[in-house]
């Protein structure tokens, strides 16, 4: 899909005050939401120092739970973007077990689950670095059980020999229980179990969404509708990870529902998503259908940008083309790399270029080797910017090396 171009000068644009309505859905993320608006504080500076540009946030200006408010002066332009955080992190946390036993009868079942639809080895035929990143957990929490079994093992050898067999016992299930406690406090270094629950959270119901994120995705819903009322130029949803397939659905639930007939730009911005972890599981009809839906409707812009160096998302892959939803008549979405060997210094992707989930959050920071061309993607820009999403990306072609071939074994839908 190519955008074509419009025709806008710089006095158009500088005219008047441009004025935004952003909701973020964040991807399965258990932490406060806090963290969004000081990432967006710190890396936005950066940027605005970097490109030459004005960016400052102040406190929310709107309703919803959290968010902050952006004044910024960009390509010559004022613009003021009110920023909502569709938060789902109390969902998140709530489907994260905290009994040892619990987390690896998930293991068992989301293992299942993608291996025994046949998911896994389809999945596989797209990228490998999210592949690895779904195998990751299920391999470490092997090995750490092999590592406390062995060494409860040795102990309980000892004691039953030296003192008696029951010391032994005890030693053993206090070493096994103890070790796996300690393994997962030290988990916020290597992500093994945290990473567990996220692909168990898809894997649970084969890919159908749970009543609960049904009825919190039904209220974000309402306030994206509410917003095109409210006289912003552009409403513009942002879903990274995992949220991006939780955009898909809320922003076909809102089309099919009818739009105001002279409302805002509608745009979707899908960054580092994970879609074909779910849309490949046998019971994810919902989401298939919307994939469908959405990617022929002329209401929006939908945007997908990736990278081949985030290891964690299916970089470049088209998730409806992939998924085999891909429509007559099929618009969008708009795939392009952020491509962070050119995007990024040569120092700092040397620097990065090994911590994976810190890549897989470079799409929301500062690139420091953005040249500003026309159609180059910058998060602050599109949010901050006086262009909406489809005038951004006016002219820009699909990357070359994107992926399309349908591999999904599942295609039916709800």
């Amino acid at each position: 899909m190519k955008l074509e171009p419009v025709d806008q000068t710089q006095s158009d644009t500088a005219a008047k005050l441009f004025r935004r309505r952003v909701f973020y859905i964040p991807g399965y993320d258990p932490i406060h939401p806090r963290r969004y608006r000081e990432l967006y504080r710190r890396e936005g500076a950066e940027q605005a120092a970097l490109a030459g540009y004005d960016l400052a946030l102040k406190p929310k200006t709107t309703k919803g739970p959290y968010g902050w408010h952006v004044s910024a002066k960009v390509e010559g332009a004022r613009v003021e973007a009110d920023v909502e955080v569709l938060v789902w992190s109390d969902i998140v946390r709530g489907s994260m077990s905290n009994s040892i036993p619990a987390t690896y009868l998930q293991l068992v079942r989301t293992a299942w689950a993608y291996i025994g639809s046949g998911a896994l080895f389809r999945l596989m035929r797209l990228r490998k670095g999210p592949m690895i990143a779904a195998l990751y957990p299920i391999v470490f929490l092997i090995l750490q059980l092999l590592l406390c079994l062995v060494l409860g093992g040795v102990v309980a050898g000892l004691a039953a020999e030296y003192l008696h067999w029951s010391v032994g016992v005890l030693a053993f299930g206090l070493i096994v229980a103890g070790g796996l406690r300690w393994f997962r406090a030290k988990d916020n270094k290597v992500f093994a179990w945290y990473l567990m629950h996220d692909y168990a959270y898809s894997a649970q119901s084969k890919g159908a969404n749970p009543p609960d994120l049904e009825a919190r995705m039904s209220d974000f819903c309402k306030q994206i509708r509410a917003a095109l009322d409210q006289g912003f130029d552009e409403v513009l949803v942002v879903g990274h990870s995992s949220g991006a397939h939780l955009g898909v659905s809320i922003l076909a639930d809102l089309i099919r529902d009818g739009l105001p007939k002279a409302g805002p730009a509608l745009s979707f911005l899908s960054l580092g998503q994970v879609v074909p972890m779910v849309s490949f599981l046998p019971e994810a009809k919902r989401l298939r259908a919307d994939l469908r839906y959405l990617s022929a409707r002329a209401e929006l812009t939908w945007v997908d940008v990736t990278a081949p160096g985030d290891g964690c998302a299916f970089a470049l892959c088209d998730p409806v083309s992939v998924s085999g939803m891909a429509p007559q008549g099929k618009r969008w979405p708009l795939v392009i790399s952020a491509a962070f060997t050119r995007t990024l210094s040569p120092a700092k992707w040397q620097a990065l270029r090994r911590r994976w989930f810190r890549l897989h959050f470079q799409y929301l920071c500062a690139f420091d080797a953005l040249t500003g061309a026309p159609g180059e993607y910058d998060y602050f820009r599109v949010t901050a910017g006086p262009l909406t999403l489809g005038e951004r990306f006016a002219g820009r072609t699909p990357s070359k090396s994107r992926i399309e071939k349908p591999v999904n074994g599942f295609t039916s839908v709800a």
